[in-house]
């Protein structure tokens, strides 16, 4: 069964979508059957591996509202063979006050996307920024989230309320849910200040930060113009090389945790 993979974080501009899309490209590049699953309204993920929108006619909005089958909305992308495309459109900003009277209303992107975790090996849900019923959605639907942390002077700022969302979501909704990591986000290793944030969201969360920390990089930014993931756009740049690290981080981790569960089983 597939691991469903949110990156949330209710801050802006702190490379979500950057995260979710290369993330998901590298596992794809690794040929892991990877689907990215476009969960913000802005729909960046969606235009950042090579699909209009506007030319989008049934969109996660559906699924969660309309109840289509997931499996008649998903694309496959033309970028990567192993990377398939859950869409998003603007109409999801108006799927949460259309959800509030709703019988189950968290559990509409679960019900859409456990069904499909058998044909993956990783789905990846890139979050729009905010708490809203559409992230909680996100959350509820997940096995473990991703936080994308930048190291700027207010990288923790934020940070405090999400993890308490996620503690809320543990005890109400997803008992299963674990946090993947936090992962350190447009760092320069010119400014002492992103040294001294490293240093910083390490002392206080230790374990749960990935090795792997992502540089700002011109490329990385370059990429979504393309309609392509980086690893595309320049393989050899320090953008594409950090997410291919992580990519593996998190399969070499997956793998660690999964070996004992399948001892236990051959025991039993």
């Amino acid at each position: 069964m597939g691991k469903i993979i949110a990156v949330a974080n209710q801050k802006g501009g702190v490379g979500k979508t950057t995260s979710a899309i290369n993330l998901a490209a590298s596992l794809a590049a690794l040929e892991y059957r990877t689907l990215l699953v476009d969960a913000d309204p802005q729909a960046n993920a969606t235009s950042g591996v090579g699909f209009d929108p506007k030319d989008i006619e049934n969109s996660i909005y559906e699924c969660m509202v309309d109840g289509i089958n997931a499996q008649d909305i998903i694309l496959q992308t033309q970028v990567l063979p192993h990377l398939d495309l859950m869409p998003s459109h603007i109409d999801l900003v108006g799927a949460e006050v259309e959800m509030i009277n709703l019988p189950n209303r968290e559990e509409k992107m679960k019900d859409a996307l456990r069904p499909l975790a058998d044909q993956y090996d990783f789905i990846i849900i890139d979050c729009s920024p905010s708490l809203g019923l559409i992230t909680v959605n996100a959350l509820t639907a997940a096995h473990s989230v991703i936080v994308p942390v930048q190291c700027e002077y207010f990288a923790l700022e934020g940070l405090g309320k999400l993890l308490n969302t996620i503690k809320i979501i543990q005890s109400r909704l997803n008992e299963e849910l674990e946090i993947e990591g936090i992962l350190l986000t447009m760092y320069d290793v010119r400014l002492r200040l992103s040294n001294q944030v490293v240093e910083e969201v390490k002392l206080h969360f230790q374990q749960l930060v990935f090795d792997t920390i992502i540089p700002r990089n011109v490329k990385l930014s370059e990429s979504p113009s393309f309609g392509i993931p980086v690893i595309l756009h320049d393989a050899e740049s320090k953008g594409s090389i950090s997410y291919l690290n992580l990519a593996r981080e998190i399969v070499e981790k997956n793998v660690a945790a999964s070996a004992p569960e399948a001892a236990e089983g051959e025991a039993a």
